[in-house]
Parts: structure tokens; C-alpha cells; sequence
């Protein structure tokens, strides 16, 4: 049986502050509407949808502080606000994913700088040190993104508590199932080297080729400029024809499938988790919030329970020993937050091979208007004629682009004078839809 209900006729709750910015209660979105429309309140933020008040009104004092429920994960983290059995808010947080990528570009053209007839620019080795508890950039976004929200989160609800899955992956058990007693302790490579490993497992012959009593050289069977790894599950050996003819290619692609399918599921997923929980734990501890840490199993337990579909936020419905028995949603929508960055300090394209193939502007606004506001563009005549909402893309020459939800591109050419602010840019992109119970 369903334990959960979507009263009928629902909508969006938003979130409404006083006079002096202090998060009240949410309201239905009618009494929103009513109040913009009588002069009592006006529009502070877009998104989440936010209103303030022009006047004191004790009606939206909350009684009871309200509880943020997280469901952390490696790409997607999930945010929900409960009070009591009401769920009156649901979000996604896409994470980052192309840091890795862009600081590999970097260091790639840094080199290839000091070794071109410029500027000298004398390598730094060994010259600085890491603070304790450092985190490599692409996990530090991950935890930076949740410590943003949250702190954003409590400045337009009265937020008491947070419900945080502190869940801990055994990447171990999750290769081998089966994996007991000694051989847990040991691990795969117990007694071996690398090369030996895979001199046995292999029969001394080359993968690809079959030859033996030839050099054999350690190769990887997904490359690492593919997403590879340097487990010993991804490593065979090779000689050195076939490793060169494969070049960039999967084991696959270069017409040996049987190899690709020895490559287990990269566990790199569950090892993000497991490097960030404690780091997310100690930002949630900072809020001042009362934090109550649950487990995947519970989270688990709570959807089937409750007869939820598998989604991010709903998982984050189902975080901890505070999941109640019921849940309402006065909720119909869901908030998807992308985290898109702010840009680069890089002021020149580049192809592929590093030559300049064309300059940015040395500014970021450009009639009162930067690349990533959200806008609404009224054109009164033209190819394009009407209302057009999305992000838009600004020219120094006052041209600019609106682009929608899929990042393309909806209306060119737009001048800057149809175009109004809606929300300033914050470094990450939201688009809004409706709630899959299905």
C-alpha cells in the first residue's frame, strides 16, 4: 500500500522573508500571487522562488523549525524540507564533473608555455605544501556545492535540523561478493607484484596477439584519456605492436570484446563518496544545525516502506531515524541545481593543438548584462518575434543570445534593449520540473 499522498490541486510551496531578510514560514503559491498582487509583497529571488514582505505579518511565524534532509552522492546529491510528515520543497544538486579535465588542460598548456620561445617561466616542484585535511579540487567542488546550499537554504527557511547520509562504500565487497575471512584482509594482490600478477593471470602471452617469449608491456584495456583507471582490473599485457596499434582505442573498439568484458564497474563513484562524507559531516556541523547522520540501508528501508520510486530526492525524503511513517507532499515540482561554475581565467581559445583561435573580452559585463543571467527578452517584431525566457550569451557589440533549458540556443541576435534581468548569475544553471511518482 502507498504511504504517501499528493493532495490534490498542489503546487510549488515558496518561500517567503520579512522585512529584515529573516526566513518565515512557506506559503502556498495562491497566497504568494495574492500577496504580489496586492502591493504586500514583492519578488527577491527566482530561484528557489522567493518573496518578501513589505509590511510585518505575524501569520508566517513558523511554530516548528523545519528539517533539510541530504542524500550525498558522487554526481547527484539530493535535498528535501520536511516539517513533520509535509514535504514542502524538493531539489537535485548536479555536481561538477569536468574539474579533472580542466586542470590536466592547464597544466598540459602551462608546459607547453615554458618550453616555446616566451617568457621563461621556472617550474614550481616541492615549493608548497597542503593543509591538513586537503581534498583534491574535483572532490573539494562536491562539498563546497552542499556547504553553498545549505547556507542558501537557511537564509529562506527556518531550518533547525539537517538529515545527512553518512553512508561508507566497501569497494572491496562490491568487486567480490563473495570475498571472506583471510582473503577479505589480503586483498587481490597479496604475495604479488603488478607485473607478476599479470604474467600469471594471463599465461605470458600477449592478449591481443597470443605471441609469447616476446617483451610484454603493461597496457591498459580502457585508456586512461578514456576514463581509465590504473586498477589491476583494467591493466593486461601486451606486446609492444599491439600496444601501439591500439593506441587510444578500448579493448573493444580495437575488436577484442571478450577483453573489454574482464573490466569490472569502475568503483569510482562509491570512492568519492567515501574520501568527502566525513568533510560534508564537519561543513554541516559548522551551520549550527542539530545534524543527524543515517545510513544507506535506512534510507533504503524508509523508500520501500513508503513506496517511493528510486530518485535522488526522494531518497533524501527517506534519510534517517526522523522519517515519518507518512509522507504529504505539498510539492508538485522539483528544483534541479547544475553546478556550472564561473567561468576562466583564460582569456584565449585554443584548438586542439594549443594555437589561439580566438580572444575573450577582458570584461564580464556588457550593458549591464554578464554571460549566465537568467533573463526574459520581449521582441517586438522580427524572426523572433515574442516573449523568450532562458540564460543568455552577451557580445561586447550589444548582440546577444537567449539559450533554453538544454543549453541550445532559442533566439539570436537579440539586442541588449529587449532584454531584462530576471536572476543574476551564481554559478549554477536550475530549470524546474514536475515530480515522477510514477
Amino acid at each position: 500500500m502507498t504511504c504517501f499522498m499528493q493532495r490534490k490541486g498542489e503546487y510549488p510551496m515558496v518561500f517567503v522573508l520579512d522585512t529584515n531578510k529573516c526566513p518565515l514560514a512557506p506559503c502556498h503559491e495562491a497566497v504568494a500571487r495574492k500577496l504580489l498582487k496586492q502591493g504586500k509583497a514583492a519578488i527577491y529571488k527566482r530561484y528557489p522562488f522567493t518573496i518578501i514582505l513589505k509590511e510585518i505579518v505575524d501569520n508566517f511565524r513558523p511554530k516548528t523549525p523545519y528539517r533539510l534532509k541530504i542524500d550525498h552522492g558522487s554526481k547527484h546529491t539530493g535535498l528535501a524540507i520536511l516539517r513533520g510528515q509535509e514535504v514542502v520543497w524538493l531539489g537535485q544538486l548536479d555536481h561538477r564533473t569536468d574539474i579533472k579535465e580542466r586542470i590536466d588542460k592547464r597544466r598540459a598548456f602551462r608546459r607547453a608555455r615554458r618550453n616555446r620561445k616566451t617568457r621563461y617561466r621556472k617550474p614550481r616542484f616541492l615549493n608548497r605544501r597542503r593543509k591538513d585535511g586537503w581534498l583534491p579540487p574535483s572532490l573539494e567542488s562536491r562539498v563546497q556545492n552542499i556547504q553553498t546550499w545549505v547556507n542558501r537554504l537557511k537564509k529562506l527557511c527556518p531550518i533547525g535540523y539537517i538529515s545527512y547520509e553518512n553512508t561508507k562504500f566497501d569497494t572491496q565487497l562490491m568487486r567480490n561478493p563473495e570475498i571472506s575471512g583471510i582473503e577479505y584482509q589480503q586483498g587481490t594482490l597479496q604475495g604479488y607484484e603488478v607485473r607478476e600478477y599479470l604474467l600469471e593471470k594471463f599465461g605470458r602471452k600477449c592478449c591481443y596477439c597470443g605471441k609469447e617469449n616476446v617483451p610484454l608491456e603493461v597496457e591498459h584495456i580502457i585508456p586512461k584519456s578514456r576514463g581509465g583507471t590504473d586498477r589491476v582490473d583494467n591493466l593486461c599485457l601486451a606486446c609492444r605492436d599491439c600496444n601501439q596499434r591500439k593506441g587510444s582505442q578500448t579493448a573493444e573498439e580495437f575488436g577484442y570484446p571478450h577483453i573489454q568484458k574482464m573490466v569490472k564497474k569502475t568503483l569510482k563513484d562509491a570512492s568519492v563518496v567515501n574520501a568527502t562524507r566525513w568533510k560534508v559531516y564537519e561543513v554541516l556541523k559548522q551551520s549550527g544545525c542539530e545534524v543527524e547522520c543515517g545510513t544507506g540501508a535506512r534510507t533504503k528501508m524508509n523508500r520501500i516502506r513508503l513506496d517511493l520510486p528510486k530518485t535522488h530526492y526522494f531518497d533524501a525524503c527517506c534519510v534517517g531515524e526522523s522519517t515519518p511513517n507518512h509522507l504529504y507532499f505539498k510539492t508538485k515540482e522539483v528544483l534541479f541545481i547544475r553546478a556550472k561554475g564561473r567561468g576562466s581565467r583564460s582569456r584565449t581559445n585554443l584548438d586542439r593543438y594549443g594555437f589561439p583561435r580566438g580572444y575573450l573580452a577582458r570584461q564580464k559585463f556588457f550593458f549591464g548584462f554578464q554571460t549566465g543571467d537568467m533573463v526574459k527578452a520581449v521582441i517586438p517584431r522580427g524572426k523572433y518575434q515574442g516573449v523568450w525566457f532562458g540564460e543568455v550569451s552577451c557580445r561586447k557589440t550589444g548582440s546577444f543570445d537567449i539559450k533554453g533549458k538544454d543549453g541550445k540556443r532559442i533566439a539570436q541576435g537579440i539586442n541588449y534593449r529587449y532584454v531584462q534581468v530576471i536572476q543574476r548569475f551564481d554559478g549554477y544553471t536550475y530549470r524546474r520540473e514536475g515530480m515522477n511518482i510514477a
